[in-house]
């Protein structure tokens, strides 16, 4: 048996719907939430984990096709770690108006960059629109691992996630990175949460491939052994003085960045693949 995911889906009669996947066959959960599942979990991720495969044992699965992906959150915040990979350090500076010192001194530091991504209501999943800013022109994924954790700020999986950025607007002031990464359809995550609970980074690589009118117009991959900080530490800083009574969702950074001459345009589509954890897939649009 693989490694079960969990997944938030639209289905046709009922609404959202939480199901678990597991070799591409999915079991539906009547009435499970994700912040119920994260709440359970509490002190006892693996017991939970397998109370799961059990559950699945006694429910008649359907083959994974088509399926209309939510993101795999409901009440839970995303968050996300800055300038975790030294290419992401070199690019804020370099998109820097003043020359980016901050950047290079936050890389540095013993404590790490962290800051509010999203709520439900700016994220989409798998299959659905991201956004690029009208009032930007300089506008990049950022492909990253995302880490999932419970309200004790226990690792219970992992998923993939997207970290949409205006260069411009960041690379004009810092105090602007609100207006740079938190806006309408600015975070992509899924398809699902991959429940391998471990406080190490997993042995992996993320990959990107963006296609423009029908050709490949930037790809690139990096290795997670590659990220600078911990899990634990990052996870540390951001449960400090901070509570997340329905678990949270913490983005890692991204070591992967186009070219300073490249900018996404509507209709372009970025797919996002970490090996072991899956793939997303969206498709821009102007918001």
């Amino acid at each position: 048996m693989s490694t079960p995911q969990l997944i938030r889906y639209q289905h046709p009669d009922k609404g959202a719907q939480v199901a678990v996947v597991v070799d591409d066959t999915v079991y539906d959960i009547p009435d499970l939430t994700i912040e119920a599942w994260l709440r359970l979990s509490v002190g006892r991720v693996e017991e939970a984990i397998d109370e799961l495969i059990d559950l699945i044992q006694s429910i008649k699965g359907q083959k994974l096709e088509t399926i209309h992906y939510l993101p795999p959150i409901d009440s839970q915040e995303v968050w996300a770690a800055g300038v975790t990979y030294m290419k992401s350090r070199e690019a804020r500076q370099e998109e820097a108006e003043d020359g980016g010192d901050v950047y290079a001194r936050v890389y540095a530091a013993e404590r790490p960059e962290i800051f509010f991504k999203a709520a439900l209501k700016n994220t989409v999943g798998h299959g659905d629109e991201v956004g690029i800013r009208e009032d930007s022109q300089w506008n990049v994924p950022e492909p990253e691992l995302g880490v999932v954790l419970n309200p004790a700020m226990e690792v219970v999986g992992f998923t993939v996630g997207n970290d949409m950025s205006s260069r411009d607007i960041e690379g004009a002031n810092p105090l602007y990175l609100p207006q740079a990464k938190v806006y309408s359809a600015s975070c992509a995550l899924g398809t699902g949460i991959v429940l391998a609970p471990s406080d190490e980074f997993p042995d992996t690589t993320i990959r990107i491939s963006i296609v423009r009118n029908g050709s490949e117009a930037f790809a690139d991959a990096i290795h997670t052994s590659r990220i600078k900080r911990t899990i634990s530490a990052l996870v540390s800083y951001l449960g400090r003085s901070n509570t997340f009574p329905n678990g949270v969702i913490l983005l890692t950074g991204t070591g992967i960045v186009p070219p300073s001459d490249f900018t996404l345009q509507a209709g372009d589509v970025v797919t996002i693949t970490i090996d072991d954890i899956g793939t997303l897939q969206n498709t821009v649009k102007v918001v």
